[in-house]
């Protein structure tokens, strides 16, 4: 019995109670104190409808919906988010990434002050037994943090796990407030832009094997931002904040962040327009050559350090032969604080148009409501992060990538036509005759001993066009279909469910037979 139960059990004993006593002349006193008590249970029952703790199932007043920025994700989408995770790790295996897990929440004085503007962002936890907590933000500071409490100097890792902004979410774009980040990150001292360029390898590999269409890796420098910024006329204690709104420039139009350059950040037009200057330049070997040439350029030492990295980045990138999927573009600037050196980002070059997706994650197509991604990938060097983890505030160089793979996953899902398989079940064991269960369970046994993916009906005598059209329904490539004449013949027959072809087989080899037509599909 629920406390909603026994809440107005009791109240309906406390009317009788109310009743008996008004017919028999009772006392005034009497009745108002058992009125009062009556009173006082129906009060109970309301404060339990309200804290919602009475609500039973069924019940109308209930509304069920995800959270903001949340949904669900039914078998067909999980079977589809699943071949992409797998892509995504072959490529990291293949560049001998090894894999690690931390946490879903952090010390929250270990995320903050790492995250620019985007700190507001971050979900703070209830105080629990002493500790301010908060969820993860990114996959990169917990990596950081790894790496500096366990002395780790060097690692080659890749990173799949949930992470958590309060963000204004969007569906469409595959912007949510709990998603997947796909990371691979190298760690470690090592000779100038050997690291930096196969991040770019590994993200070029992962969006050419997901086939989303054409996409461009832009690539900068943030010591060379920094120069740039410094050559513009900016504050040094201005960088940051500037860096923030070129980081806009993918989005928003060049004179609206101008606009907000001098009104909001007070920079004055004249710094604003060098910056727009240099933003608007984009090229690759011959923009490096351009920008050493810059006399304002030459004087600024972090400047002159860009250049020469980025002038070698290229040179590896084409030799990884990446020239055609690169382009070193001076408006790219990633907000986060803890970038260094190298940054890059992947967009799509002509971005696909997507339909609003409900919450039982079907495409559901509303012309109004069609929207474009934003980037599916992005990262860079963080040199100075790990020694913010040390004890002893040593440094470990690091540089990796984020794989979007909730944006990816937008575009795939939206672009998907055939239907996607949920199961990997590769034979069904079906009935003719009526009373073959337990000999459809001995053969089914048989074949899971043997490794093979099987399954049957749960009905004792299920109809034979039935099965054979669940196989249909599920993809199922083989059916073993036994009848009372094929067993009394020590045979079953195999169907093959795409052709209808049917042929028989000795029931003490099945398995064997079996595993050579499944080997050979």
């Amino acid at each position: 019995m629920t406390e909603k139960d026994l809440l107005q059990a009791q109240i309906t004993a406390q009317g009788d109670v109310v009743r008996k006593l008004k017919s028999s002349a009772a006392e005034k006193a009497k009745i108002d104190e058992e009125v009062a008590k009556l009173l006082a249970l129906k009060a109970q029952l309301k404060d339990l409808d309200g804290a919602g703790l009475a609500t039973e199932p069924g019940n109308k007043n209930l509304v069920l919906k995800t959270a903001k920025g949340t949904r669900d994700y039914g078998p067909e989408a999980m079977a589809l988010r699943q071949q992409i995770f797998d892509k995504v790790i072959a490529v990291f295996k293949k560049h001998g990434a090894e894999t690690i897990d931390t946490p879903v929440f952090e010390l929250k004085e270990v995320l903050t002050g790492k995250y620019g503007d985007d700190s507001k962002l971050i979900y703070d936890l209830k105080d629990q037994g002493g500790e301010i907590l908060a969820l993860r933000y990114d996959l990169t500071v917990p990596f950081a943090r790894f790496v500096g409490m366990g002395n780790v100097f060097n690692i080659r890792r890749y990173h799949i796990a949930k992470v958590y902004r309060r963000d204004n979410p969007s569906m469409t774009k595959g912007r949510y407030r709990e998603f997947y980040q796909c990371d691979f990150d190298i760690a470690g001292t090592y000779d100038p832009m050997l690291p930096d360029a196969e991040c770019v390898k590994v993200v070029v590999e992962i969006l050419s094997q997901l086939d989303i269409g054409d996409f461009v890796v832009k690539l900068n420098h943030r010591k060379l931002l920094d120069g740039m910024f410094e050559a513009c006329g900016v504050p040094a204690d201005k960088f940051r904040t500037i860096c923030s709104s070129v980081d806009k420039l993918d989005k928003t139009p060049w004179e609206e962040v101008r606009k907000e350059m001098i009104n909001e950040k007070g920079l004055d037009a004249a710094t604003a327009d060098r910056i727009g200057e240099f933003v608007r330049m984009s090229g690759g070997a011959e923009l490096v050559d351009k920008l050493a040439e810059d006399e304002n350029l030459k004087k600024i030492k972090p400047a002159l350090e860009g250049i020469s990295d980025m002038r070698l980045l290229l040179q590896y990138c084409e030799i990884f032969g990446l020239k055609d999927q690169i382009v070193f573009d001076l408006s790219l600037a990633r907000g986060l604080d803890y970038y260094t050196g190298v940054i890059y980002e992947a967009v799509l070059k002509a971005e696909p148009v997507l339909p609003k997706v409900n919450g039982g994650g079907k495409s559901k197509i509303k012309e109004e409501e069609e929207v474009s991604v934003g980037s599916v990938a992005g990262g860079g060097r963080y040199d100075n992060l790990v020694g913010m983890f040390n004890p002893k505030r040593k440094q470990v160089p690091c540089v990796g990538v984020s794989i979007g793979v909730e944006r990816i996953f937008s575009i795939l899902e939206a672009k998907a036509q055939q239907k996607v398989r949920t199961t990997e079940v590769e034979v069904y064991v079906a009935s003719a005759h009526k009373g073959l269960h337990l000999k459809r369970m001995e053969v089914l046994n048989m074949l899971w001993n043997a490794g093979i993916k099987a399954e049957h009906s749960y009905k004792l005598n299920p109809k034979l066009l039935a099965q054979l059209q669940y196989c249909e329904e599920y993809q199922i490539p083989f059916a073993i279909v036994l009848g009372d004449g094929e067993l009394s013949r020590g045979v079953v027959k195999l169907r093959e469910i795409s052709s209808r072809k049917e042929e028989e087989l000795p029931l003490e080899s099945l398995a064997e037979e079996l595993r050579k037509r499944l080997t050979t599909q």
